[in-house]
Formats: structure tokens, C-alpha cells, sequence
């Protein structure tokens, strides 16, 4: 009896361990975006997990590039984007039979930020052009004060790097004096320090101290003006195939749900029934 209990206590305890064991294996891994990966996707990994206790999710933020990178690599299980797929991304995905599936985290909006001290309180889309790409070098040339425009952007592995080239510069390249940083924080730091600096950064970090947004094209980075915004944007998550168990449904309630908005909008982005709403009003009134 007693070799028999003690069995019963040792297949028991075996069993406890593998449930231990397979609960601490429950790991996802989102890569990508410094846009939502610095602010946005580690308030809702703290919120998700009050609920779900026993998941483990690394977050590695480092730029877009990285998202897709890591994705056809298989070393994450969400890519994080502030940019669409390249066709070329997607191309590389095929050769190696894997579908690529796209999933809406967010709208933003770049907003382009000067010095408070800066008297310019707007530009042009295409005095942004010749700012960025180096054709215009002094703010005098864009009615401000004179002084050598220093200009700072994200680098070149960013989503909003990319994403901003396309909306503000007709794709054209950055001019060579452009001072290229990994993050939005460190542009907003670099610009609340230079009277001169202009740089550009995702929504969330439009507010700010010593530093101010610029309307563009007479439009101020304002949610209700979303639509007429020239440099709106939307946010991605990216699987590989239709996401599956807990990563399924770690997807749907980051995309989804009430909670995952209200933080959304807490950041200083925008969910996405709040754009979807603001648009469909925007085109029934015009």
C-alpha cells in the first residue's frame, strides 16, 4: 500500500509540474514598431495579463523593418507596423509559403513639431518637402525667424520613417543634414532643446513640454480632423496565417475590445471606430 501511495503521490506531483511547466511556456512575442511598441502595446500587455496571469509576452521595439523580419523568420508572433507591407515584404513571405495576415491596431497621425519658441505655426506640405529634403535650410525662407533649420527624424529601419517620406515628400529623399534618431521621445527631446529643430513623431507624443505641433496644409493633428489630415495613418499588427490560441485571442481583445480603446485613446491615438466614425461624418457632410 504504501508503494502504491507513494506512486500515486509521485505520478501526481509529475503531473502538477507539467501543468506548471506548460503554463510558464505560454510566450508570445510582438516585435517591431517603436510607435506602438514603446507606449501603446506595453499598457495593454499590462492590462491584458491582470486577467491572464500565467501568459508571458516580450515586446521588442526597434522599428517596422523589424516586424517583418522577425515574423519570416519565426522569431515573433506578432509584428508590430506603423507602416503597410512592402510588396517586396510580402514577396519574401510567399517565397517561403507563408501568408501574411493584416490586422488594424490603431489610426495616427504624424505630427510635425517645432521649438515652443518657434514663432511658425503652420506649413505647407510642400515647404515640409523642402524642410525634410534639404532644399529649404532656413526658417526665414518659411516665414520665421532666421536661423538654420535643424531637422531631426526617425531612422531608417522606422515604419513612420518610411510612412512619413510617402505623405509629406512625395517619396523623395531625406536631405543629407537630417539628423536621424531611434524613437519619437528622442526627437521630441532633441527639438524642446533646439530652438531650430523640427521633427515628427506618431500622436502620442504631440503633447509635450518646450515643444508644439504646426498645423499642415491649415490642419491641426486633431482627432475630429482625421479625414482632412494629410499625414493620417493607420497602425498594423501582422501574423503569420489567421492567428491561433492565445494568440488569437490576445489579437482580438487588443483590436477589439472596449478596454484595449479606452487605452488606445489614453495614449494619444486613435481606436478604430473613432476614426471609422469621424470619416463616415466627414464624407456625409461634404
Amino acid at each position: 500500500m504504501k508503494i502504491k501511495t507513494l506512486k500515486t503521490v509521485v505520478t501526481s506531483l509529475f503531473s502538477s509540474l507539467a501543468m506548471i511547466s506548460s503554463a510558464a511556456a505560454e510566450k508570445i512575442e510582438i516585435k517591431g514598431s517603436d510607435t506602438l511598441g514603446a507606449k501603446l502595446v506595453p499598457q495593454l500587455k499590462a492590462e491584458y495579463l491582470k486577467t491572464n496571469p500565467s501568459l508571458t509576452i516580450d515586446i521588442l521595439a526597434q522599428g517596422s523593418g523589424h516586424a517583418f523580419s522577425n515574423l519570416v523568420a519565426g522569431t515573433a508572433n506578432i509584428g508590430m507596423s506603423s507602416r503597410k507591407v512592402k510588396d517586396k515584404e510580402l514577396d519574401n513571405f510567399a517565397s517561403k509559403g507563408k501568408k501574411l495576415v493584416e490586422h488594424i491596431a490603431a489610426y495616427d497621425m504624424i505630427a510635425v513639431i517645432v521649438n515652443e519658441k518657434n514663432p511658425i505655426k503652420k506649413l505647407s506640405l510642400t515647404q515640409i518637402e523642402g524642410i525634410f529634403t534639404g532644399s529649404i535650410t532656413d526658417w526665414s525662407e518659411v516665414g520665421g525667424k532666421a536661423g538654420s533649420i535643424s531637422v531631426y527624424t526617425r531612422n531608417t529601419s522606422s515604419g513612420t520613417y518610411k510612412s512619413f517620406s510617402g505623405l509629406a515628400m512625395s517619396k523623395k529623399d531625406y536631405g543629407d543634414k537630417c539628423q536621424k534618431l531611434e524613437g519619437n521621445q528622442p526627437i521630441c527631446t532633441e527639438v524642446s532643446k533646439n530652438e531650430n529643430g523640427i521633427g515628427y513623431v506618431g500622436l502620442a507624443y504631440a503633447d509635450g513640454d518646450n515643444y508644439k505641433t504646426v498645423k499642415v496644409d491649415g490642419v491641426s493633428p486633431k482627432i475630429s480632423k482625421i479625414s482632412k489630415y494629410p499625414l493620417a495613418r493607420k497602425l498594423y499588427y501582422y501574423t503569420v496565417g489567421e492567428p491561433e490560441g492565445e494568440v488569437a485571442k490576445l489579437l482580438t481583445w487588443m483590436t477589439q475590445s472596449e478596454e484595449a480603446n479606452e487605452i488606445v485613446a489614453k495614449i494619444g491615438f486613435v481606436p478604430t471606430p473613432v476614426a471609422a466614425a469621424a470619416i463616415k461624418k466627414d464624407a456625409e457632410t461634404e
